[in-house]
């Protein structure tokens, strides 16, 4: 499988059980949604894909690589966007990005064309010379996706990636990354916002370290508004 692959994975902080044998499928060209509240194992389960924890008890492949055999290839196909912001406030767009693509080994001159590729697929190559710090929070996170886009990754994950924006920016944020996915990429979207998963969105519920959907949004909703299907299914005790 050349997408995303995660197989019984399961994590303990203590005696607090984080996420409990876990499996998921997100596939290339697809917009795949973690959905969960606060606490439901969300960022959890990204610090293990992107290898910032590690456990024996499970499997993930990425782009068909197995994180825990080759954690080299699978993390080279790996672009991730995290909850909190990364970007140096005092370069520009450009330097940014430039500085990532030198940490990927891509030299002045490969990258350059990659840069203006990866800013004009967000709508952001107007602000390419534009400090950070200048920029509204909706066009900071524009440049995080188009940063993690630098390298080509088969994957792209996004650790609610709207917080703290406001309705418009969460909204033309959505809409970036549901074209990336329609483009072939592989995207995981996780989020506590209903608003952000459409009706053909491949949906995921995590709820106390469990999955209890995995389908469409359509299927699991139902004739039902998702944010009364997701309220009705976390309320109580999984």
């Amino acid at each position: 499988m050349t997408g995303l692959r995660v197989d019984d994975l399961s994590f303990a902080y203590g005696a607090k059980q984080a996420l409990d044998k876990v499996s998921l499928r997100a596939k290339p060209g697809s917009f795949t949604a973690l959905l969960g509240p606060n606490g439901a194992g969300k960022s959890t389960l990204f610090a293990l894909l992107t290898r910032l924890f590690t456990t024996r008890n499970g499997s993930i492949h990425i782009a068909g690589h197995d994180l825990q055999r080759a954690p080299l290839k699978a993390l080279g196909a790996l672009g991730v966007v995290f909850q909190q912001s990364t970007l140096d406030l005092d370069l520009t767009v450009q330097q940014n990005l430039a500085y990532f693509a030198a940490l990927h080994g891509l030299t002045p001159i490969a990258a350059k064309p990659r840069i203006a590729a990866s800013l004009d697929r967000l709508g952001m190559a107007e602000r390419a010379h534009e400090k950070v710090r200048a920029l509204n929070g909706g066009h900071r996170r524009r440049a995080e996706i188009a940063r993690a886009l630098l390298h080509d990754p088969k994957v792209l994950l996004c650790d609610e990636p709207t917080v703290g924006l406001d309705a418009a920016a969460r909204a033309a944020i959505t809409d970036h990354v549901h074209a990336l996915a329609a483009s072939g990429i592989c995207v995981l979207w996780a989020t506590h916002l209903t608003d952000e998963v459409r009706p053909d969105d491949h949906l995921i519920i995590l709820h106390q370290g469990r999955i209890l959907r995995d389908g469409t949004t359509k299927e699991i909703a139902a004739d039902q508004p998702l944010s009364d299907t997701f309220l009705s299914l976390t309320a109580a005790p999984a």
